[in-house]
């Protein structure tokens, strides 16, 4: 049986603790493939200094591009409104009715509103990452989720948004390939292109 890996995020922009999380799952649960979903619209916030979806999609295909287990999909960006996991569970589960699905997810996200948990629950194993400073989330919502041990290093996109912006390095917090992307582009500074 293929067992998939499902990333979702805003990826504003991705950054190397995703992929470090994404390594971690995908050596200790033996996965086959790991899909990165950037999202259309985040239904838990509406992020400051969002770039389009097809910009940071294209940011999530450079820094995957050299791994062979790891993939972007726009499966979030095709369809209109508020970017729920559950339409995309449900979406790759038509797609792959005989995988095993893995949804993976920082402990931070654990604390915030999710549509049709229990059915998600159903469709796909919920991986969650210990995060550093992460609350902790209800009783109930640890219940059924599998935890996973990796190192903890605490990068933000919101900190790494904030150096661009202040002029500063993001060297060694994202790929050299989306620092050069950002920095060729302007991307995150005030004025800067977002096409």
């Amino acid at each position: 049986m293929v067992r998939i890996g499902i990333f979702g995020g805003t990826f504003n922009p991705i950054h190397l603790g995703h992929l470090l999380f994404a390594e971690t799952a995908r050596e200790s649960l033996a996965l086959d493939r790991i899909v990165f979903i950037p999202a259309r619209q985040p239904p838990h916030k509406a992020p400051k200094h969002l770039l389009p979806g097809a910009v940071r999609f294209e940011l999530v295909q450079l820094a995957v591009r050299d791994h062979p287990a790891f993939v972007a999909s726009d499966i979030e960006l095709q369809r209109p409104g508020k970017s729920y996991s559950i339409d995309t569970a449900k979406a790759l589960r038509q797609q792959l009715p005989k995988a095993a699905l893995f949804l993976l997810i920082g402990q931070d996200m654990l604390s915030v509103p999710w549509l049709a948990w229990k059915e998600l629950q159903r469709l796909c194993t919920v991986v969650v990452a210990r995060r550093p400073g992460s609350r902790k989330a209800s009783g109930a919502r640890q219940a059924r989720v599998k935890w996973l041990d990796m190192p903890q290093i605490d990068i933000s996109s919101s900190d790494i948004r904030r150096r661009v912006a202040a002029g500063g390095s993001i060297r060694y917090l994202v790929p050299a390939a989306v620092a050069r992307e950002i920095q060729q582009r302007g991307l995150y500074r005030k004025g800067g292109s977002s096409s």
